[in-house]
């Protein structure tokens, strides 16, 4: 049996509902390899794309619904494991849906599971054809399979690294005093796409500062604009897409000789991730206790208010998926866990720096999946 079969099978079989319905997304490429593009910034709208997706029930074949438009220019009307329904233009979406549903044989007031991510006109939609439904989180239920990847997903995240560090190293070729932030952003996604990656799994960011160029965050057409000059910290975070995983990774530039103060802020957030990696044992600690590990390196050293968000996050076929490593978060780690362990300290008109790698969770600590670049790397 192949992984798509085995994770259809085993969601089948964990499924307590009478039918599952998932919008082209993470989760319905998990179950059935049916593809998601990256996103638009504004919504594309073709006749019927409210059911587009695939209906699942236990035991029986999944049914892929498409308007033609997705099936045809999309490149989503044949390879996958599914029984495939195209909707014309102007044909009824109702009634093919209506169709589906009596296939299935619902009972009368059945459990419907939808996907976290589907439009909510689908579920309008659905309410009118079945009335007496009960709507639970398909996106919950698998959820319990998502959560540990296979050696085979975390192999094919390795390889999402690959391209991403490979990236990354030609990125730094182009660099030069001067440069604004646009550039290379652009420089980044080129090269990503130019090493064999669908492109960003996430937007592009750079958190750029030092004591004549202030920090800015959400502000990207005025940020974009700025020649980096010396004395800066340019700290890159992206990450490259590849077989339907999601890469995150992060690493820091200096644009100038570093001075004392840029050098040391480099090696503490270096020390707050070994410690992270160094406390990511599977069935040891918890989420909350990996976060205090790391963070106790850079709070200790004074600069625990400049460490402003959480540790890291699970990862794996979304950029962000739990749990996540932070204060609160109880779950005991257990081992096939993928999470970014990406601490940073973020000045607004001083030396910033992160680092970020996924990270594997052993019995024995953390496993990395990407370890180039240890040392501050300098562009003068």
């Amino acid at each position: 049996m192949n992984a798509l079969a085995d994770r259809l099978n085993r969601f089948q079989s964990i499924l307590d509902a009478d039918l599952a319905f998932f919008s082209i997304s993470s989760d319905l490429e998990y179950l059935t390899g049916v593809p998601r593009d990256i996103p638009n910034f504004g919504r594309t709208i073709h006749p019927g794309a409210w059911l587009e997706g695939a209906w699942i029930a236990p035991g029986k074949t999944p049914v892929l619904t498409l308007p033609r438009m997705s099936a045809e220019f999309g490149g989503l009307g044949g390879g996958a494991n599914v029984d495939i329904r195209v909707l014309g233009d102007w044909d009824d979406p109702s009634l093919l849906v209506r169709d589906i549903l009596n296939g299935f044989n619902l009972p009368p007031q059945p459990r419907i599971a939808i996907g976290e991510t589907a439009e909510a006109e689908t579920v309008i939609y659905l309410q009118k054809l079945v009335p007496e439904a009960m709507f639970v989180s398909g996106t919950a239920i698998l959820r319990q399979l998502r959560v540990i990847k296979s050696e085979d997903e975390i192999a094919t995240m390795r390889q999402a690294g690959a391209i991403t560090e490979a990236a990354f190293a030609d990125v730094l070729k182009q660099l030069k005093i001067g440069m604004t932030e646009l550039d290379i952003i652009a420089e980044v996604d080129y090269q990503m796409r130019r090493h064999g990656s669908l492109g960003a799994t996430f937007t592009t960011s750079l958190y750029n500062s030092g004591p004549n160029h202030p920090l800015l965050m959400g502000k990207r057409l005025e940020s974009w604009k700025r020649p980096i000059m010396p004395n800066t910290s340019v700290l890159f975070d992206f990450g490259a897409s590849h077989q339907g995983l999601c890469y995150d990774f992060g690493r820091t530039v200096s644009f100038g000789a570093p001075s004392a103060e840029q050098q040391r802020v480099y090696d503490l957030i270096m020390a707050s991730q070994r410690a992270g990696i160094a406390a990511l044992q599977a069935g040891v600690h918890t989420c909350e206790q990996v976060d205090a590990a790391a963070r106790a390196v850079i709070a200790d050293a004074g600069y625990g208010a400049a460490f402003r968000h959480r540790l890291g996050h699970g990862i794996g076929w979304d950029v962000h998926e739990p749990p996540f490593l932070t204060k609160g978060d109880t779950t005991l780690l257990q081992e096939g866990m993928l999470f970014t362990i990406e601490p940073s300290i973020m000045q607004e008109n001083s030396f910033s720096a992160r680092v970020e790698d996924i990270i594997v969770a052993r019995p024995g600590g953390g496993e990395p999946l990407t370890a180039g670049y240890q040392s501050l790397i300098v562009v003068e």
